[in-house]
């Protein structure tokens, strides 16, 4: 939510900065944090608090994509972000800055909405049940973005991991930690509204279509396709304009199940980048040293591949929307631009600067560019999925679902089957989520990233290491994740 956090608030909100020692958070001693939920307002405050810690996830979203094969780290140079380009590389270990920032931040999320669910019986009002569902919502998407990076992973549960109990917590089997996030969001899905008259505040919706994204992680094809169904029948609908969806006058449209909300109103420093209440990957992935027209300048990170632009059939509207072809655009155009480290001659336009989104000094900072975390677009697709591939497989449904995506982008209807109709959803998936940060994981959940991604090593590449100064700080209790 577009929203700023009170000042008072400031010591509840439990950040796990980047500069940090440990993933965990010091409790101030003059502070009486138990005491603090007296009023709806406390809890709602301290909601917000917790809906905060989503904007750090841009980083989240760019290793989605630079992982992957659609997308280049870029940058300046080959040290610019070293951790970033280690990554792209596959050569990354457990001593990684964006890895670290991964790990550091989501756990500041899920610590803040601990805070809420540690005190949840503290008073009683007429809606807490959704309070508490929107607080469950976030601990599962936080606990969901671990899971997917980490694997087994410590895990809390209506408590604050707080300082010097990290060396007393095991990292918990990430099927516990799916059943957690099912159960979270089984609560949020009964608790939660069709609408909410605040946007980006989460709905019934948002929490099947992210129940049932779960379910499909862990190959639940049945259960998947029960809670989607639900999810599509809900308020949601394709736009009929593929390219307005990444537009400022696009966000929050009837397509969107879930967008993370991000604001210029407030600034940053390269030394706290998730102070920020700006989308920090729209400064990152922007045309480097750019002067033209409808575009702003940025770092030229997460460059789009030749392949990635080959993977579009002749025809699809959406290339053009997807993917800046930033040397055609500077002729017809008459702009300048600087060639960056990997440079590929392509841009994520879904997610680079527009001219007239910025009014603060440091625009690579505080780009109010909203995250579209989960389109209609998405769950269709998921279902589509799911619906082919469950006990009871039904190819007339899949075909409805990816023939209906199909048909937005103005491409024909397909009559597949069996695993010629899989692999058209899984490749549907990737044209359409291009530079949204989902292929690297669907390449690893669907068992295709060995083959898909050069220098992906089987049995090690699928998740990413766990920081080493966590294992450090928890005492060596923890063990590495296989081949780091």
């Amino acid at each position: 939510m577009k929203k700023h956090i009170p000042a008072l608030l400031f010591f509840i909100l439990l950040t796990a900065l980047s500069c940090s020692d440990d993933f965990v958070d010091v409790a101030s001693e003059d502070q009486n944090s138990e005491d603090f939920f007296t009023t709806e307002d406390d809890y709602q405050n301290a909601l917000i608090a917790a809906y905060d810690m989503l904007q750090a996830t841009y980083i989240n979203v760019m290793l989605g994509e630079i992982a992957s094969n659609n997308t280049l780290a870029g940058g300046e140079s080959a040290t610019d972000a070293p951790g970033i380009q280690e990554i792209d590389d596959m050569t990354h270990t457990p001593v990684n800055a964006q890895l670290r920032d991964v790990w550091n931040w989501m756990y500041a999320g899920i610590n803040r909405v601990n805070y809420i669910l540690e005190f949840q019986d503290a008073i009683t009002f007429p809606n807490k049940n959704e309070v508490i569902g929107q607080a469950r919502f976030l601990r599962a998407y936080y606990n969901f973005e671990l899971v997917k990076f980490f694997g087994a992973i410590p895990l809390a549960v209506d408590k604050r991991i707080l300082f010097g109990e990290e060396s007393s917590i095991d990292r918990t089997p990430k099927e516990e930690v799916y059943a957690l996030i099912e159960e979270d969001l089984e609560f949020a899905a009964a608790q939660l509204p069709d609408s909410q008259s605040e946007k980006g505040r989460v709905t019934q919706g948002a929490a099947l279509a992210l129940l049932g994204k779960a379910y499909i992680y862990q190959n639940k094809f049945t259960e998947a396709a029960t809670v989607l169904d639900q999810a599509i029948s809900g308020p949601y609908d394709l736009v009929a304009d593929y390219a307005s969806i990444f537009e400022q006058e696009g966000e929050n449209n009837i397509e969107s199940v879930f967008e993370i909300q991000y604001t210029d109103k407030e600034g940053a420093g390269f030394d706290c980048l998730q102070c920020s209440e700006g989308n920090i990957a729209v400064g990152f992935n922007g045309i480097r040293n750019y002067t033209g027209p409808v575009f702003d300048s940025g770092f030229s990170f997460n460059v789009p591949t030749q392949e990635a632009v080959d993977a579009f059939e002749a025809g699809d509207i959406r290339l053009p929307v997807a993917i800046l072809d930033i040397e055609a655009w500077a002729i017809a155009q008459g702009a300048t631009f600087t060639e960056g480290f990997e440079h590929t001659g392509y841009y994520n336009r879904k997610y680079i600067a527009r001219q007239g989104d910025l009014n603060t000094p440091d625009a690579n900072l505080t780009n109010p560019t909203n995250y579209r975390a989960i389109r209609f677009a998405d769950v269709l697709l998921l279902a589509a999925e799911a619906h082919l591939q469950k006990t009871a497989s039904d190819e007339t449904q899949a075909l409805a679902y990816l023939n209906r995506v199909r048909a937005r982008a103005q491409l024909s209807e397909l009559t597949l089957t069996g695993t010629a109709l899989r692999d058209a959803i899984y490749q549907e998936r990737r044209v359409e989520l291009i530079g949204e940060g989902h292929h690297f994981f669907d390449l690893v959940r669907t068992g295709r990233a060995a083959q898909e991604i050069d220098g992906f090593i089987a049995g090690k590449h699928e998740v990413f290491p766990i920081p080493a100064i966590e294992i450090q700080l928890a005492g060596n209790r923890w063990e590495q994740n296989p081949g780091y």
